[in-house]
């Protein structure tokens, strides 16, 4: 629940800043000159790609969110199996072994979301974010039906 509100939170102070943004932009172009409107159109293009970006993202947590929920439904989320240093960090040997089970999982069975969601969150908990990202996109692609790039 704390992420939650940490995203929306995030959300609503960047849909402010662009709201902001764009108002002067607007202002800019308003102004009639040359320079000013070239400003302003490419300041209102900033907000816009802002805007883009936060919902991609959006898109991809809630997809995300609802795969863990029907994992959940099924039993199939992953346990927390990770040994934890006294301050409750993840231990790396820890999560390297259990990225290895999932790696292997995924590669017995590679057209099943499921493993796909399995090694994104090995992924995440060795902290290897990029490739987290890419395997939950293609867990999202699997349970979806759409093709899916090698």
């Amino acid at each position: 629940m704390r992420a939650k509100l940490s995203y929306l939170l995030t959300a609503a102070v960047l849909v402010f800043y662009f709201v902001l943004v764009g108002s002067r932009g607007v202002l800019l172009i308003q102004s009639g000159t040359v320079v000013t409107v070239t400003f302003g159109v490419a300041v209102l293009v900033l907000p816009v790609i802002g805007l883009w970006f936060l919902w991609k993202n959006t898109q991809f947590v809630r997809r995300a969110n609802a795969l863990a929920a029907e994992l959940d439904a099924e039993g199939g989320l992953p346990v927390d199996e990770l040994r934890r240093t006294p301050s409750g960090r993840i231990d790396r040997e820890s999560a390297d072994e259990v990225f290895a089970r999932r790696k292997a999982e995924t590669e017995a069975a590679p057209d099943d979301w499921r493993t796909w969601f399995r090694l994104a969150v090995a992924y995440h908990d060795a902290r290897d974010t990029p490739r987290a990202r890419k395997a939950m996109q293609r867990a999202i692609a699997l349970h979806d039906g759409k093709p899916v790039q090698a």
